[in-house]
């Protein structure tokens, strides 16, 4: 044995610091189990008692639909506008020294310690007709607040530092002489930042986008307050969950949180393999 295999040998049989794999395996998936698993199941075996049948036609009921709908494709297009604009915050953060960098870099964690509740009633109190920025867009015709536009505008305040503290660690870690080389060799800045940055950086955007959908899937306290609740209109299927169980309509409750545990579930799972796949593709650092 050559002195390199035996170091090599030495190295991998060194104590681990955490207890073995089965007593550290075995709290993973008891903990996992007693946290997420048995409650999601719990969910699930309480909308079983509908049947399919059952399910089914509380699926198909055009309010549901249309809370489902207006839920997951506002969450979507808020999660794509800020898998941009966190993208272009954290380079800002990441590339630049300014006065007051770190001012703003604690701004973006706001959202994550402000009360949701709260969140929704400043948004309300600005994008109202007569708020500071509402009143400004009324004369063009623009209605935010109690519109599909206001509850965009609260799921884009909710979800924009789950893109950014993705990216910024990666974009900090992305070496600077790989763009130096790129211009060496006679690439344009916008070649350097379509061939270069953005393949490295795809990965971290695509799982910032995956954190931002699903948490504003399932945003309640700041929507509320901004949306104004109409149904067919601004009523988000969260909303629609609340309703049901005050009306003590439990089966209907878990009916429509269960399909839409099914639709995130099948939504995140698409994103991660399209993850995976831009993690093959593009040699991710």
């Amino acid at each position: 044995m050559s002195l390199a295999t035996h170091a090599t040998t030495f190295r991998f049989r060194q104590p681990s610091a955490l207890p073995g794999f089965g007593l550290t395996f075995g709290f993973a998936v008891t903990y996992l189990s007693l946290i997420v698993l048995i409650p999601l199941g719990v969910l699930v075996a309480r909308a079983s008692g509908l049947g399919l049948e059952g399910l089914w036609q509380t699926a198909t009921s055009p309010r549901v639909l249309a809370a489902l709908k207006l839920s997951f494709g506002v969450s979507f297009a808020a999660a794509a506008v800020n898998a941009v604009a966190g993208l272009v915050v954290a380079w800002v953060l990441t590339r630049y020294a300014f006065p007051g960098r770190r001012l703003l870099d604690a701004i973006v964690d706001l959202p994550f310690a402000l009360p949701t509740a709260v969140a929704g009633i400043a948004l309300t109190a600005i994008y109202a007709p007569n708020g500071w920025i509402g009143g400004l867009l009324a004369p063009l015709g623009v209605k935010v607040a109690y519109t599909p536009l206001g509850i965009f505008v609260a799921l884009v305040f909710i979800s924009l530092p789950f893109v950014v503290r993705t990216v910024q660690p990666v974009l900090a870690d992305l070496d600077r002489e790989i763009e130096e080389a790129s211009a060496t060799l006679g690439a344009s800045r916008a070649q350097t930042v379509l061939r270069v940055i953005l393949p490295s950086l795809l990965p971290a955007v695509l799982t910032g986008f995956a954190l931002a959908f699903g948490r504003a899937v399932g945003e309640y306290g700041s929507v509320i307050f901004i949306a104004g609740n109409m149904p067919f209109v601004s009523e988000i299927a969260p909303l629609l969950i609340v309703i049901q169980l005050e009306e003590f309509n439990y089966a209907g409750a878990t009916a429509i949180a269960t399909i839409m545990l099914a639709i995130a579930f099948v939504s995140l799972l698409a994103i991660n393999l399209i993850q995976a796949w831009s993690r093959r593709r593009f040699g991710h650092v």
